[in-house]
C-alpha cells in the first residue's frame, strides 16, 4: 500500500509565504530605531525633502525581488513536484531571500541619503577682523551725477564690493540725511547686509538736511554696543564683552552739517574717548557744472544755466578725523572712491575676535556608508549558498 503523502499545514504555506517580508522587517528594524533616534530633533534640516518620495522604489523593488525575479528563473524538472512542494523549506529556505532583502534595505538608505540631513551647529570660530560701521549719506544732493551714474549709486556700488571682501569683519550700516538711523548693526552676515545696502534709496529718509553728528553719534553707539562706557568700568556695573581693538567710522558725505541735534565736533571727542577712529570720505567736486545750452529737454523742461551748487566744508571733516586718528579724504570719481575705502584698512591693527556662525554638518554619510556595506554583502552572499541556480 502506498504511504500517504504528507501535506503541509497552512500556517507553514503562510509563513513560508511571508518569510522575505519578515526577514526585510528585522533587518531593517536596527536602522530604522537609530536613524529615528539620530536624525530627529529641531538641529536636523532635511535639504531635500522630495528625496523622500523614492521610498516608493522599496515596495517595488521588494515585488521584484519576492515574485517577478522567481518567475523569469529557470526551473527544474522533477518527476515528484506534489512532494516537493509538501516539503517544509527549514532555515536555510527561508533565509534565501536575504541578498535581495539587502539590496532593498540598502535603497531605503541610500533614498534617505538623498534627502541630504545636515544638523546645524553653531561653532565657536576665531576670525580675525575689525568692526567698522559705514555711516552713508541720503541727502537730497547725493543724486548728483557727477559721479556715474549719480554719487548715491556710486557709492553703493563701492561700499558693495568692500563688504564682499571684508568677511573677516563686523560691518554695520547707518544712513542720514536730516536724521540717522541704523540700517543694519554690527554683524558678520554680509549677504544680509548687503541686501540692506541695496534697499537704501534718496528719498529713504528725510534728505532735506545734512545731520553729520547725528550719524556719528549712532554709530559710534552702534560700536559701543561691544564696550562698556568708561563711566561704568569705574563704578563696577558693567560686564564688558571683548570684541575687535580695532574700531572704525567711515563717513561718505557730501555736503556740510546743516541739521545735526549733536555738533559734530563733540561726537569726534566722544568717538576719540572710546577708541574709536573716524575716517572721513567727500564725494563729488566742488565746482560749479559747465554752462549748458538754454533751451527745454524732451519732457518740456527747462534747462540751462549753472546749476546750484551745495556747500560743502572739508575742514570740518578733516578736524573730526584729526581729531580720532583717522584720515580725511577726497574722492572726485568712482575709482577714487574705491581706491579711499582701500586705504582706510590697510595699516589699522587686526584682532582676534570670537563670532558664532551657523554650520550645517553633513549626515549623508551615516545613511551612505552602511548602504554600501549592505550591497557589498549582497554581492559576496550571492557568492555562496545563497546562489541562485540556474
Amino acid at each position: 500500500m502506498a504511504e500517504r503523502p504528507h501535506t503541509r499545514s497552512t500556517g507553514a504555506r503562510i509563513l513560508d509565504a511571508l518569510a522575505p517580508y519578515l526577514l526585510t522587517v528585522a533587518v531593517a528594524l536596527p536602522f530604522a530605531i537609530y536613524y529615528s533616534l539620530t536624525l530627529r530633533g529641531k538641529d536636523i534640516h532635511w535639504r531635500h525633502t522630495w528625496a523622500f518620495l523614492l521610498l516608493a522604489a522599496v515596495p517595488l523593488a521588494a515585488w521584484v525581488g519576492f515574485h517577478l525575479e522567481r518567475k523569469r528563473t529557470g526551473t527544474l524538472i522533477f518527476s515528484r513536484t506534489h512532494d516537493l512542494a509538501n516539503t517544509s523549506q527549514g532555515l536555510f529556505g527561508r533565509l534565501l531571500h536575504l541578498p535581495q532583502v539587502l539590496r532593498i534595505v540598502a535603497i531605503a538608505l541610500v533614498a534617505t541619503a538623498l534627502a541630504r540631513p545636515q544638523k546645524l551647529t553653531a561653532d565657536q570660530t576665531e576670525v580675525e577682523g575689525i568692526d567698522i560701521v559705514i555711516a552713508l549719506d541720503v541727502s537730497n544732493s547725493m543724486q548728483e551725477n557727477d559721479l556715474l551714474p549719480d554719487r548715491i549709486t556710486a557709492a553703493k556700488r563701492v561700499i558693495d564690493q568692500f563688504i564682499k571682501r571684508r568677511e573677516s569683519d563686523r560691518i554695520g550700516l547707518v544712513i542720514f540725511g536730516k536724521e540717522a538711523f541704523t540700517q543694519c548693526p554690527l554683524t558678520l552676515d554680509n549677504r544680509a547686509l548687503r541686501m540692506l545696502l541695496a534697499d537704501v534709496r534718496i528719498g529713504l529718509i528725510d534728505g532735506q538736511g545734512t545731520a553729520i553728528g547725528n550719524a556719528l553719534g549712532t554709530a559710534i553707539n552702534r560700536l559701543r554696543d561691544h564696550e562698556c562706557d568708561p563711566k561704568e568700568k569705574e563704578a563696577g556695573t558693567c560686564k564688558e564683552r571683548k570684541g575687535a581693538k580695532s574700531k572704525v567710522v567711515v563717513l561718505v558725505t557730501d555736503g556740510d552739517d546743516n541739521a545735526s541735534k549733536i555738533d559734530p565736533r563733540k561726537a569726534a571727542k566722544f568717538a576719540q574717548s572710546f577708541g574709536i577712529k573716524v575716517f572721513t570720505i567727500l564725494i563729488g567736486r566742488d565746482t560749479l557744472v559747465a554752462e549748458e545750452p538754454a533751451g527745454v529737454d524732451r519732457f518740456g523742461n527747462p534747462i540751462g544755466g549753472n546749476r546750484p551748487r551745495y556747500p560743502v566744508n572739508p575742514k570740518l571733516l578733516e578736524e573730526i578725523a584729526d581729531q580720532t586718528g583717522g584720515m580725511p579724504y577726497l574722492a572726485t570719481d568712482t575709482d577714487a572712491l574705491e581706491k579711499r575705502f582701500q586705504a582706510i584698512l590697510e595699516d589699522l591693527d587686526r584682532s582676534r575676535l570670537k563670532a558664532q556662525k551657523p554650520h550645517y554638518a553633513e549626515l549623508y554619510p551615516l545613511l551612505v556608508t552602511p548602504a554600501l556595506a549592505l550591497v557589498l554583502l549582497e554581492i559576496l552572499l550571492s557568492l555562496t549558498r545563497f546562489r541562485r541556480f540556474p
